[in-house]
């Protein structure tokens, strides 16, 4: 709900050399389908190296990086996935969990015949980055998550994000919904304002390393953000300055830079406490 109220204004990008752009998200050249637990999951792959999936936010889709995936493709075989009843994957079930997001991913590094793969997720995708480092630890390499919160309420989200959320609770939780679009994004918001749950002392079990980001202007709360870090066992930290939720696309290219070299880095100390 938050990158779709809020963000999705700043997706459009320019041409570039007077060719039209990339249709992310929409390119029949680079989507595939792969039905896994009982969902078509789509998905987009450039580039070639080591492979990079990308897990997008609540309420978006692998559009969302159309200012992340020409940076990396150049080094990593990127996979944008939409997660499953967001974008072009397609989710009749009546229940979503972030555990189902990260197995849903797990379940697509297998079928590509992936052993592992680094990963990075915005917002609801960097719940499930984590997740998935704790469930399937051996299935991430390295994982960079921006904008993640581990809980549903005002200690870890700022009050004008968790009072839209009651908001929207309290006006559609007498709704009955009939219509599957309308029912679809009832479910999407509900993910959201009823979860995650992940208590800190569960990262502590994580082993991959970690960049943790956020934006100094982010609607996650900064004190939730540097709990998150403090609990890893190794782990980075990156407060973005100027920034609100959308680090990726309010400073692309610092972004994209920031993230790669830690992807890059051969050792990971761990961090000061």
């Amino acid at each position: 709900m938050r990158c779709l109220l809020l963000l999705s204004f700043l997706l459009v990008g320019p041409l570039a050399w007077g060719q039209p752009p990339v249709p992310y998200g929409h390119n029949p050249k680079a989507g595939h389908y792969a039905t896994l637990r009982g969902v078509k999951l789509y998905y987009e792959t450039y580039g070639t190296g080591a492979p990079l999936l990308l897990l997008h936010g609540n309420g978006g889709s692998s559009q969302d990086f159309q200012q992340t995936i020409p940076y990396f493709a150049k080094r990593y075989r990127v996979i944008a996935l939409d997660s499953r009843a967001h974008g072009q994957s397609v989710d009749a079930a009546d229940s979503l969990s972030f555990e189902m997001l990260a197995d849903d991913c797990a379940a697509l590094l297998t079928h590509l015949r992936l052993d592992s793969a680094y990963v990075l997720g915005w917002s609801d995708g960097g719940i499930t980055a984590l997740l998935l480092a704790l469930r399937y630890p051996g299935k991430v390499k390295k994982l960079a998550a921006t904008g993640a919160n581990l809980w549903p309420d005002s200690t870890a989200l700022m009050p004008a994000l968790w009072q839209q959320l009651q908001r929207g609770y309290q006006e559609g939780r007498t709704q009955t919904f009939t219509d599957p679009k309308r029912r679809n994004d009832w479910k999407v918001f509900r993910l959201d304002y009823d979860q995650p749950h992940v208590p800190l002392a569960a990262l502590a079990r994580l082993k991959a390393p970690a960049f943790i980001i956020a934006g100094d202007r982010d609607v996650i709360r900064p004190e939730h953000t540097v709990a998150i870090y403090r609990s890893l066992p190794r782990a980075w930290l990156w407060m973005v300055p100027n920034s609100g939720h959308a680090t990726l696309l309010e400073h692309p290219d610092e972004f994209n830079r920031q993230v790669d070299a830690f992807f890059q880095a051969r050792a990971l100390a761990p961090p000061a406490r």
